[in-house]
């Protein structure tokens, strides 16, 4: 499951997906069906991307993707309108460890609402880019830049400033004035 670039924003309903930046905030498109363009300003709203949301656990955070791989797998999610007790139970399934007096039903609500939303979209079901490839391209920055360093440097031209030349006022002939 790959939620890079998914966002929710503090009073917006539904999810986002970052396109880009601005010099005032960020470019978001909607997720639902009108796929509408805004732009959020960096210090009215903030944003929360759904890579780095937690739920409050027992004994340590749960992220929300492990949440959202144990929602796919579920028989039967209930819609987010649901009953806050049906939701509650259905909670204890996908997240046993779930602090149940941190985590409120509105939590609970809006997560299921997210899943609900993603569940049907290609990016729900892509493969997360894994972090070994980076680690490989990082061993070969780190090969390039032994390899840059062991070269011996060239000696770099000095600037030096022109010679500064002395302006000289000159008299014209015949500039005094005649009475």
């Amino acid at each position: 499951m790959n939620l890079a670039g998914l966002v929710a924003v503090s009073g917006k309903p539904g999810l986002h997906k970052m396109i880009g930046q601005n010099k005032s905030g960020f470019i978001l498109e909607s997720l639902d069906g009108l796929k509408s363009k805004t732009i959020v300003n960096i210090s009215n709203s903030k944003l929360a991307s759904l890579e780095d949301i937690t739920v409050y656990g027992e004994d340590e955070d749960l992220k929300l993707k492990d949440i959202f791989e144990k929602m796919k797998v579920a028989a039967k999610v209930p819609e987010a309108k649901a009953d806050g007790k049906e939701l509650r139970t259905f909670f204890f399934e996908v997240a046993p460890t779930h602090d149940e007096a941190r985590v409120y039903s509105s939590d609970i609500k809006k997560i299921v609402n997210w899943f609900h939303i993603l569940k049907d979209m290609p990016l729900f079901s892509e493969a997360e880019i894994e972090t070994e490839e980076v680690s490989t391209d990082e061993k070969s920055d780190d090969k390039a830049k032994a390899l840059k360093a062991s070269q011996p440097k060239a000696a770099k031209p000095k600037n030096e400033k022109a010679p500064q030349t002395k302006l000289v006022s000159v008299k014209k002939a015949g500039s005094k004035k005649n009475p």
